[in-house]
């Protein structure tokens, strides 16, 4: 599930890539550009909560492949077409692709994980390393081929639906297992909306930085380094790379600590890294971006389950809207970034990005931390059946043993008058015996 999970979310971060192909090759502001990865968010923050919904009532497991594969055909497509309109309906294709897997996943992952904060970080590991290496994969292809190249960028997608199809040969028997205690759940009326919604409410904060910055950062970066395009490819690989680290560790601090806790704490760092990455000039300020992606992705995987436990008769809502409606709302506002940088500066239109993990974390201030779910118990396997043990065969057929001999019956004593029996020959004690 973690392979395929980065299979799939290449093609998330590979919007936020090809941005900088689309203003060299086809002359598109800033608003133009950031209007491509908003029609790759905007479908896929609406439609991802109704495939959550829908995942809630039937289990649709065939929708992984298939989405990884609509996933990846999208953006393959994207760099064909001329026309900026075509642009635009094959990134939104790619969009409604990515909206289909997440919600179905993240609740296939949470059957195999069996509750396991750090099983979950190595699935959430799997998106970050995708968006960690779409930016590679896209400069492989495009800047050796130019946007012609893009249809080679569907090989991932045809490994992910692969992986896909073989884990859900695995974990049948818990999936069903698991829809059981969800419909049990929704009978007890167990599901904690206002906790939820503040938690929804965080995570948008956290998504408004993200896209942000995973859309600017390789324009902005160049300008405050000195640099050309190559310094803000590596600003977004490092960007996406620090996730990979952040959702390990997030995994492994809630395994210690409360994950309400965690989250917080990766809220407050963040304030000061994005602070660091708007203001601070020079090759420092690659330091400032990776501890920005620690802050940004430690709590990436702990969003997820934290909402499925308040959720718990609405598993697949709960993905849809931490996995989708609001991470994707991101991406609503970088049009927003986008035009006030053609106004006034790349940096004055970052600025505000420092705020808002500051908003996220007041937030969470007064979060509770749920319960967890029991971890769903494997079906009993039989025991292989076995035959019972025959006898060796021996050198030479055992002859059987002879009966033991059984002693004479001895004569009885008879009295002459009554000629009836008396006692045995050896105890005669009439006189009349013999």
């Amino acid at each position: 599930m973690s392979l395929g999970h980065t299979c799939v979310d290449v093609y998330q971060g590979a919007v936020a890539a090809l941005v900088p192909y689309f203003v060299s090759e086809r002359a598109y502001g800033y608003a133009a550009a950031s209007g491509i990865v908003l029609a790759a968010s905007l479908l896929s923050s609406v439609v991802q909560p109704l495939f959550g919904a829908l995942t809630d009532r039937w289990a649709l497991p065939w929708l992984l492949p298939v989405s990884t594969l609509v996933g990846g055909a999208g953006v393959a497509l994207s760099g064909v077409f001329g026309s900026y309109a075509m642009t635009l309906a094959v990134v939104a294709v790619s969009g409604i692709g990515v909206a289909a897997y997440h919600p179905e996943a993240a609740r296939v992952a949470r059957v195999a994980s069996r509750g396991s904060h750090t099983a979950m970080g190595w699935f959430s590991l799997g998106g970050n390393i995708g968006f960690a290496t779409a930016p590679l994969l896209v400069a492989a292809v495009v800047a050796t081929g130019g946007l012609r190249a893009s249809p080679l960028l569907v090989v991932p997608a045809l490994a992910g639906a692969a992986l896909c199809a073989v884990a859900l040969r695995e974990i049948r028997a818990p999936l069903a297992a698991t829809a059981a205690a969800a419909r049990a759940a929704k009978a007890a009326g167990a599901d904690d909306w206002p906790s939820f919604l503040r938690l929804s409410g965080a995570i948008v904060c956290r998504s408004i930085v993200f896209v942000g910055l995973s859309t600017f950062i390789s324009l902005y970066v160049p300008e405050r380094s000195g640099g050309g395009e190559v310094a803000g490819t590596v600003a977004l690989f490092v960007l996406y790379l620090g996730g990979a680290v952040g959702t390990v560790a997030g995994g492994q601090l809630a395994a210690r600590h409360s994950r309400v806790a965690v989250v917080r704490w990766s809220y407050a760092l963040t304030v000061l890294a994005v602070a660091g990455v708007v203001l601070v000039p020079g090759p420092s300020l690659y330091l400032f971006v990776a501890l920005t992606s620690a802050g940004l992705y430690v709590p990436f995987s702990l969003h997820v389950t934290l909402g499925q436990d308040y959720l718990p008769s609405r598993v697949g809502t709960a993905s849809g809207v931490t996995l989708g409606l609001t991470v994707s709302v991101g991406g609503v506002a970088s049009p927003l970034i986008g035009a006030l940088a053609d106004v006034t500066s790349l940096r004055t239109a970052l600025a505000p990005l420092i705020a808002l993990p500051a908003l996220g974390w007041l937030l969470l201030r007064t979060l509770r931390e749920p319960a967890q779910p029991e971890p769903v118990a494997e079906p009993a396997r039989p025991e292989p059946v076995t035959e019972p043990a025959r006898p060796e065969p021996s050198a030479a057929p055992a002859r059987p043993k002879a009966p033991a001999p059984v002693p004479p019956a001895e004569a009885p004593c008879y009295d002459h008058p009554a000629r009836t029996d008396s006692a045995p020959a050896h105890d005669c004690r009439s006189d009349q015996g013999g």
